[in-house]
């Protein structure tokens, strides 16, 4: 039998936050506190629930896509 052992190379390190001794990278805590604030202000503003979650899940989704690819072009 043959295994394939293929070299694993560090992949670009992103800015990061230790929560609990994971080290969460930035974009995504920027991407969730974002959805956070607009599920709140929806929800304060049309008071329907389903509205607020699908624009919080929407800002959020696309938040953390345009940062991350913004942190992988700034690095070397």
């Amino acid at each position: 039998m043959t295994a394939l052992d293929s070299p694993t190379r560090p992949g670009p390190r992103v800015p990061g936050v230790d929560i609990a001794g994971t080290s969460w990278p930035l974009y995504k805590l920027e991407a969730m506190v974002l959805g956070f604030v607009v599920l709140a202000a929806v929800f304060v503003a049309t008071g329907d629930t389903q509205s607020a979650v699908l624009v919080a899940a929407t800002v959020t989704t696309v938040t953390w896509w345009i940062r991350l690819l913004h942190y992988r072009r700034s690095l070397p």
